[in-house]
């Protein structure tokens, strides 16, 4: 049994992708199987995901789920589709992960800053000019929903604190602290430690500068709790944040929600 557009189509050897799209979708002309792009000349096997898509095709919420389904790694929308993901912080990484989370298509989003969109975050924060003065959770909604409309995306528009974590984020499955200063941090870890032990954590430290990439590394410090960064980096005069090296510190810690919802943690 193969399965075409995510609905079972009975195999038949010898079939070939375009004679599919023949019978199903005359008009496709892109061509996806197991969450890969290929030719529409190859001849597919038993037990094949394919996807027939029409370039430039308008779509909606099934369409979307459709075509997340198709270029993930098989079996991964399945278990990341109805999660919910907390971010502590929406500057140069919590702009970033969330962004990653809504493309790969995660059930909700709850977006937690109080602060508002300046020209100096524009550097590194995944804003534009036109929303600074902006809130920034619902400058990050609005990008979200462009990105991604079928995410479900909820704010708090408050400063987080030791008392309000544990109930503005009672519901994730993962958090994600990204926070600027050290006492934020120490504060978010040693409260859901506390108050949210079965929730996943990735937090972050030492990511400022332009130093070695690879210094960047996912440690795992307690069962279900992560920190990204080299540990060392803090944002300084002489040191500031930016782009490239934020950006790759954002992308471990939406890697990491991911594995962690895949139960890979």
């Amino acid at each position: 049994m193969l399965k075409v557009n995510e609905r079972p189509y009975e195999f038949q050897p010898g079939i070939h992708l375009e004679d599919l799209a023949r019978q199903i979708k005359p008009e496709a002309d892109v061509f996806i199987v197991n969450g890969f792009p290929v030719s529409a000349s190859i001849e597919v096997k038993d037990g094949d995901q394919c996807w027939l898509i029409k370039r430039g095709e308008q779509i909606g919420h099934t369409e979307m789920e459709h075509l997340l389904y198709a270029r993930h790694t098989p079996g991964v929308q399945e278990k990341i589709k109805d999660r919910a993901i907390g971010i502590m912080g929406l500057g140069g990484l919590g702009s970033v992960v969330s962004i990653a989370l809504a493309r790969i298509g995660v059930g909700s989003i709850l977006l937690a800053d109080y602060d508002v969109v300046e020209p100096s975050n524009l550097n590194r924060q995944q804003f534009f000019v036109d929303q600074v003065g902006m809130k920034k959770t619902e400058a990050m909604r609005q990008n979200l929903a462009r990105i991604n409309p079928y995410v479900k995306v909820e704010i708090f528009d408050d400063e987080l604190t030791e008392t309000n974590i544990p109930y503005v984020f009672q519901q994730v499955d993962v958090l994600v602290e990204c926070f600027d200063g050290a006492r934020m941090k120490a504060t978010a870890l040693r409260t859901v430690l506390k108050e949210l032990p079965g929730v996943g954590y990735v937090g972050a430290s030492g990511l400022a500068g332009f130093d070695d990439n690879n210094l960047i590394v996912t440690r795992k410090i307690r069962p279900n709790v992560y920190v990204v960064g080299d540990g060392a980096a803090e944002a300084k005069p002489g040191q500031g944040l930016m782009a490239p090296r934020v950006g790759i510190a954002a992308h471990h810690q939406a890697n990491q929600v991911l594995r962690i919802l895949l139960g890979l943690g």
